[in-house]
């Protein structure tokens, strides 16, 4: 019972006689028993009082603590359960990819072999065969046969290994890759504008991506594209996969220059090249 809600008896009622005659008994008139009963009962009431402050206070604490504890359960479950969301949209991008609202397009869908994909989000050289009407069909094929799920280890630049899905590994089982200088020019012409789409979508720096608009121009534009020296086609088919791969590695180093203007030197040597062979 709270103790601020106790009425404080009337010590001179008759109810009372035995508790102020003790008192009488040892002295007191009654009406000095009466008042030291009263202020007996003031003293102890102001002492339950505050125990019973106290213990409502540590009522009140534990009921905060309570409260606390379980609102800080229900924000870890939510951060778990926002954890998992954002977990399943990192690995499930596709199940997460915005619905575009358009019509089926008539063209077919270009879809390059995961492996060139995996190359030219690194910024790395890519052969342009996986971006002809044969590696695309290749791809098609590859994509419909294998395993959706299955996965393989790769080391990063950084030396951390991850892993990475197994279509996005090249097979050494797979149908044998056409270097770019053993490409025809119609398969130039299929490739070059294609994986100049896949870089822009893949962001690569504009530059970079105009340099090999300006340069694969170049080659298509040069006086020996229709010369009636079949080698010397070929010079510029070799010419464009030499100077290409040496781009990829020098790039970033003291040694990297621009592919955008025909060394006529080295396409000399590439003809020579291929005269000799």
């Amino acid at each position: 019972m709270d103790p601020n809600d106790a009425v404080r008896p009337n010590y001179a009622l008759e109810e009372f006689h035995e508790e102020r005659q003790q008192l009488i008994d040892e002295g007191l008139t009654e009406e000095q028993a009466i008042r030291s009963l009263t202020a007996l009962w003031n003293i102890n009431n102001n002492a339950e009082r505050v125990r019973w402050a106290a213990r409502q206070e540590r009522l009140e604490e534990a009921r905060q603590r309570a409260e606390e504890d379980d609102a800080q359960r229900l924000q870890d479950l939510r951060d778990e359960e926002e954890a998992a969301r954002l977990e399943d949209r990192k690995k499930n991008k596709n199940k997460y990819a915005p619905l575009k609202r358009i019509k089926i397009p008539t063209d077919p869908t270009i879809l390059p072999a995961q492996y060139a994909i995996r190359r030219l989000k690194a910024g790395d050289y890519c052969e342009l065969h996986y971006f002809t009407n044969k590696g695309l069909d290749e791809a098609m094929m590859s994509t419909l046969i294998a395993e959706p799920d299955a996965l393989v280890m790769l080391p990063a630049t950084d030396g951390v290994h991850s892993w990475v899905p197994a279509a996005a590994v090249k097979d050494p089982k797979a149908a044998p890759v056409t270097k770019d200088e053993h490409l025809t020019w119609e398969e130039f012409n299929e490739a070059a504008p294609r994986i100049v789409t896949f870089m822009r979508m893949h962001d690569w720096p504009e530059d970079r991506v105009n340099m090999h608009i300006q340069f694969w121009t170049a080659i298509q534009a040069h006086r020996w594209r229709h010369s009636t020296d079949l080698l010397q086609q070929k010079a510029l088919l070799l010419y464009q996969s030499q100077q290409r791969r040496r781009w990829h590695l020098t790039i970033g180093t003291a040694q990297g220059w621009s592919l955008e203007e025909i060394n006529q030197d080295l396409l000399f040597e590439a003809r020579e090249k291929l005269f000799n062979e």
